[in-house]
């Protein structure tokens, strides 16, 4: 039997939603272990005061609790 727990991630990007998620997934990946399903929950665009276009994407992940031997 596993057990998972699942958290929200916001990644942003200037350039698309998909290297947002990526972003997302790589910076939580360095801090948690066992990653196993990421599942897109919002994207929008923030409009930077610049006009810029920052995109955002909110992942689920859901990570495996390791069991202590």
């Amino acid at each position: 039997m596993s057990v998972y727990r699942v958290i929200d991630v916001v990644g942003t990007s200037t350039t698309s939603w998909e290297e947002a998620a990526a972003d997302a997934i790589k910076t939580a990946g360095q801090s948690v272990r066992d990653l196993r399903v990421g599942e897109v929950i919002k994207q929008d665009i923030h409009v930077g005061d610049g006009g810029e276009l920052i995109y955002r994407t909110k992942i689920q992940l859901s990570f495996k609790y390791e069991q202590e031997s």
